[in-house]
């Protein structure tokens, strides 16, 4: 007996395989892709944060960054520092560069893996396996990172890393010899708000606000070593002032939370001012750095940890009839070739007297890297007087 199926059994039929054989193609094709992914794009470890406290950070793993530029340089990193634009940038409210990553951390140490396809001469000398230090627009708080080579810079082959950073006995265990040279960051934004913004002469008075943190620390050391006729800072306890004239060799300092600093100053200046301040502090401190200038005198704005609001009644008439100059400045935003004409400033100023051992770089304390949450509630609690350092492996 013959079996003729009912027609529309039949279509029923062929419209669920040709549904289910669209199916099966798209998650066969769904999967391939899926376990292609990391071949293609291999991932490395990194520290990642939803934006909020020092909780939030954590390590998990990113793509390993390739180096998109011809000249541009891969680094494994061996250790990162922090910075105060750290903690605002995980906060969510730092204004990151474009061309920046997600990523936290701008100044790094380590050594040259490969660079991009591209011409040598354009590599500023460098070769892959140099160990190199230097800064970048973001991505250091990361097994590796893809930067230019006019942000990198040598280790001095005259000294060893210890003697090149002039390390101190602090109070902790003294880090290995890669950690020294990644201070140079402090010293680049130092040699910045001196000589670029503030316009430095020897002969010339200045004034460095939270004189205990390490980019004044770079600062006092620079201005004495250039010839600076006196050095003020302002810190917040007796101990940081001890410390910055005591072992720094900074002229006076006057503590912002007994003394009024800006009357100290104008007295020590016999009603003169400083010729030029150089201020993390921003708007409660306006009103001061205004009085605290001298004639003709430069105010360097590095940043705001005061707020960004000046009181309602600040008295701006010394910038007229002291012809005052206020800039305010960044690094991280500046371009490639601004970054390599501030390395050459500070390899002018800074190197020759670190080889000759007249300057140091204080190390606060070195965590490893799985320690960042206590590294960055340590930087959040203004105790520091140096660098706060992360090692990788």
């Amino acid at each position: 007996m013959l079996f003729i199926p009912n027609p529309a059994c039949l279509r029923f039929f062929f419209q669920s395989f040709r549904t289910f054989h669209f199916c099966a193609r798209l998650s066969l094709l769904s999967c391939t892709r899926y376990v292609q992914f990391p071949n293609l794009l291999p991932l490395i470890p990194a520290i990642r944060n939803d934006s909020g406290p020092a909780t939030a950070l954590h390590i998990t793993t990113i793509p390993k960054p390739t180096p998109a530029k011809p000249t541009s340089a891969l680094v494994k990193v061996r250790a990162f520092g922090l910075n105060r634009m750290d903690l605002l940038q995980r906060e969510g409210h730092y204004p990151v560069p474009p061309q920046a990553p997600s990523t936290l951390g701008v100044e790094f140490s380590g050594t040259i893996e490969s660079f991009g396809e591209g011409d040598e001469e354009d590599r500023q000398g460098f070769k892959v396996d140099d160990e190199v230090f230097g800064l970048a627009y973001g991505g250091a708080y990361a097994e590796f990172i893809v930067v230019s080579p006019k942000m990198l810079m040598h280790k001095p082959r005259e000294l060893s890393w210890e003697e090149a950073a002039g390390i101190p006995e602090v109070s902790v265990k003294p880090p290995p010899p890669f950690l020294s040279l990644i201070e140079v960051k402090t010293w680049i934004t130092a040699t910045q708000a001196m000589y670029l913004v503030g316009e430095f002469r020897a002969g010339k008075s200045i004034l460095w606000h939270a004189g205990a943190s390490s980019v004044s620390i770079a600062g006092i050391q620079l201005s004495k070593g250039d010839g600076a006729s006196k050095i003020f800072v302002t810190a917040g306890s007796e101990e940081k002032i001890d410390f910055c004239v005591g072992t720094l060799g900074a002229t006076a300092g006057f503590n912002y939370h007994t003394q009024d600093w800006s009357k100290e100053i104008l007295a020590a200046t016999d009603g003169k001012g400083v010729d030029i301040i150089v201020d993390f502090i921003g708007g409660t401190y306006f009103q001061g750095n205004l009085n605290a200038a001298a004639r003709d005198g430069r105010i360097v704005l590095l940043g705001a940890m005061g707020g960004l609001k000046v009181p309602a009644e600040t008295d701006i008439g010394a910038f007229l009839w002291k012809r005052l100059r206020f800039e305010g400045s960044s690094l991280r935003s500046r371009d490639e070739d601004y970054q390599g004409r501030l390395r050459d400033t500070l390899l002018e100023h800074a190197v020759p007297l670190l080889r000759q051992g007249e300057m140091k770089v204080f190390v606060e304390k070195v965590f490893p890297w799985e320690e960042i949450v206590e590294a960055h509630l340590l930087m959040e609690s203004n105790k520091t007087m140096g660098k706060i350092i992360c090692t990788i492996g």
